[in-house]
């Protein structure tokens, strides 16, 4: 039977993941806060540890869903986010290839500049913009210098009902005040951690069995929307859901990225082309509307 090794078990697409890769094999779930007695260190920041951990076990699979996340953060503790994203990423790889793993890894829409408005392919030039972006493209060339054995899935504007997410922040704001201001030149596909966990599970159990599938691939829900164009769905959609809910926002106005400075700069575009991944393994990739509805849909 396969063992799978999952790191990042209590973040938003770990969380997903735990429920999606027990099918799959014997699965052993790590948080930073994990050790020996749990199955081995979670922590990306102890990369002996790390690598340990995948020599002990000797899994099929490792799938790394742990990371810095913390955008403009990461601004601020450069060598913290480099450790996590880029690093840890290189020992895993490194690990997985002595031991004969496959390695699965989450990068992101912000490797690229957000420059035009085409979606981006996985072999379009690179050009990110902040300390996230950068450490994230480190750590995909650290993957992919180590080994052919991997899957690299750069996604984008990842929610979930667990935790905190932007519907929410929509949902509260609007019970608050008359009038939201939201971005309306970022462009994007809010896509759900459920949907990017049961297509990693799909496309393991198809890479396992043919190496040729193994690469990097852009993963995010069909469509495209604006942060102001997600807004006012939420808003509408909460609306037909659960019409007792008292909404006081009448406007969500739009408002460029300017009107929001922040540490780190967001590209404008992130936009993904999905082709080759939804090719390469036949899954369907179904409209962002579809799981923003259900998500909604859950947590009112």
């Amino acid at each position: 039977m396969s063992r799978i090794l999952l790191l990042g078990r209590n973040g938003q697409v770990g969380w997903e993941l735990q429920r999606s890769l027990a099918p799959l094999g014997e699965l052993v779930a790590l948080d930073r806060h994990s050790t020996d007695k749990d199955g081995g260190c979670g922590d990306l920041g102890n990369l002996e540890g790390l690598r340990r951990t995948v020599l002990q076990l000797r899994p099929t699979v490792i799938v790394n869903a742990a990371a810095h996340t913390a955008v403009d953060q990461a601004e601020r503790e450069p060598d913290a986010a480099q450790t996590l994203n880029a690093l840890a990423p290189g020992v895993l790889a490194q690990a997985a290839h002595e031991v004969g793993s496959l390695l699965v890894h989450y990068s992101t829409d912000y490797v690229f500049d957000g420059g035009g408005t085409a979606p981006r392919r996985e072999d379009a030039p690179t050009g990110p913009l902040s300390t996230y972006g950068r450490t994230k493209l480190d750590g995909e060339h650290a993957i992919t210098a180590a080994g052919r054995r991997h899957l690299i899935f750069r996604t984008s504007w990842v929610y979930a009902a667990r935790g905190g997410n932007f519907a929410k922040t929509m949902l509260r704001l609007a019970q608050e005040r008359d009038r939201l201001t939201v971005i309306d030149d970022q462009f994007g596909a809010p896509t759900g951690a459920e949907l990017i966990a049961d297509a990693t599970a799909h496309a393991i159990r198809q890479a396992l069995r043919d190496e040729a599938c193994c690469g990097t691939y852009h993963l995010a829900a069909a469509g495209e929307t604006s942060w102001n164009g997600y807004a006012r769905f939420v808003l509408d959609t909460a609306r037909t859901l659960k019409p007792d809910l008292v909404i006081q926002a009448q406007e969500v106005a739009p408002v460029p990225t300017s009107a929001f400075p922040t540490p780190a700069r967001r590209p404008l575009n992130s936009r993904l082309d999905t082709t080759r991944f939804r090719d390469t393994f036949g899954l369907h990739l179904p409209e962002w509307q579809r799981g923003v509805r259900r998500m909604l849909a859950e947590i009112l």
